[in-house]
């Protein structure tokens, strides 16, 4: 199990082992509370790819949950913008970050109260999902 932090919009891990372990373990968790991956972006590779810089090992994975995803979008459609909830991996060092973004703080930016339920909901599932890391 891993500690998490709380830093402004995010829920921060630090990993021990490798990378792919951290991936895997990421998509086991978020998966256990309900969430898929809809996409993943290889960082480093699209850097490397498109103007041949090269950046550490770091990937995106846009997970989403359904049903509270459904809800959200059908009470304020604007909230897509927000949408899928990026979960990033990245090598420090040694270790991996896990780095999920706080759907209370980033929804505060829609300022729509009758997403609150919806954000809670979430940031207790992400929550629970980073504890179980």
């Amino acid at each position: 199990m891993a500690a998490y932090v709380e830093e402004g919009l995010s829920l921060k891990a630090r990993l021990e082992g490798s990378f792919e372990d951290a991936i895997r373990r990421v998509r086991e968790a978020f998966a256990g509370e309900g969430f898929g991956v809809l996409t993943e972006i290889d960082v480093q590779d699209t850097l490397k790819k498109k103007i041949g810089a090269d950046f550490h090992r770091y990937v995106i994975l846009g997970t989403c949950n359904p049903g509270i995803a459904h809800r959200a979008l059908s009470a304020v459609p604007e909230v897509g913008l927000l949408l899928p909830c990026n979960v990033c991996v990245y090598q420090d060092g040694n270790d991996v970050v896990v780095s999920a973004l706080n759907p209370e703080k980033a929804l505060q930016a829609v300022g729509a109260e009758e997403l609150r339920p919806m954000a809670e909901e979430a940031g207790q599932r992400i929550r629970r999902a980073m504890a179980s890391l």
